[in-house]
């Protein structure tokens, strides 16, 4: 069994963890400057609060499962640390910024492993992907053997889990940013009930959908933004254009700002996760931040 540090666990960290706890690994993490609520989340799974500096020299491997605009400053701190072990970032990067995680903890004498998690909290069997690329991918792979989370090998380049991990966000959340603007168009030119009385008949979907969408970013729009500028990036290193994504951005942004708060733990539900009645509190505000 390994010890595996984890920087830094949200929701879905701490559930990575729990998984990694429940086949037998140790499992820390840094508790210093995180809420409460990411302490009970921590606690509830299992991991044990050390300092950061114990977390480096004790651990074989280490997570890095943050908010996408973290994953550089995360691999920085860690890599003046001195950590020389196994370094996986599994978080919703391009593979350009991935090659930079790399290139940073590569510097300190770690090993490199690219990853990419696809799904909710893996507190369920088989609802959650890890996919992982790159030399050493099969050893952590093994890590999760026995656990809730499935994880896989993505073949190809070395960044291949990164460029999954982009190309699968670009449709899920890229979507759901272009359905609100869909509606707020229709709110703003007043025909908002015909639009949805249409979507009744020809999209039965899509009005309870955007509900969800809308209680999606209201609670999690802060850390997307980041992510649909990854992905803007992505499209265009691929020769794609990238305006789609820098729009989401610019959705998810104003929906985050409407929704207000800082962010985190304070934001609200997990985006899957919302319910009917969050959905329906939640897409005034969004529409009217939109607007």
């Amino acid at each position: 069994m390994a010890t595996i540090g984890l920087l830094h666990p949200g929701e879905m960290g701490a559930a990575v963890g729990g998984c990694l706890v429940s086949v037998g690994h140790e499992v820390l993490w840094d508790p210093a400057g995180r809420s409460r609520a990411s302490t009970g989340r921590a606690l509830a799974a299992g991991l044990s609060g050390v300092s950061l500096a114990d977390l480096v020299s004790r651990s074989s491997v280490i997570f890095s499962i943050c908010p996408p605009h973290a994953a550089l400053d995360v691999a920085g701190q860690v890599a003046a640390a001195g950590f020389g072990g196994g370094y996986v970032d599994a978080n919703a990067i391009s593979v350009a910024t991935a090659a930079r995680v790399a290139s940073v903890v590569e510097a300190s004498g770690a090993s490199y492993v690219d990853g990419g998690i696809i799904g909710l909290p893996p507190e369920v069997a088989g609802r959650t992907r890890l996919y992982l690329s790159g030399a050493g991918a099969g050893e952590v792979r093994s890590l999760f053997g026995g656990s809730a989370l499935d994880a896989r090998i993505a073949e190809g380049q070395p960044f291949a889990a990164s460029a999954v991990k982009m190309a699968y966000a670009a449709w899920t959340k890229g979507s759901g940013a272009l359905l609100l603007a869909a509606r707020a168009l229709a709110r703003a030119e007043g025909v908002e009930e015909t639009l949805l009385g249409e979507w009744a008949m020809s999209q039965p979907s899509l009005s309870a959908q955007s509900g969800r969408s809308a209680a999606a970013a209201a609670a999690k729009g802060w850390r997307w933004v980041a992510e649909m500028e990854e992905i803007a990036a992505s499209m265009a290193a691929a020769g794609l254009p990238p305006g789609f994504h820098q729009a989401a951005a610019e959705i998810y942004d104003r929906a985050a700002r409407g929704a207000g708060g800082a962010g985190g733990d304070a934001r609200g539900p997990e985006a899957n996760g919302a319910d009917e009645t969050a959905a329906g509190s939640a897409l005034d505000t969004v529409m009217s931040a939109l607007m």
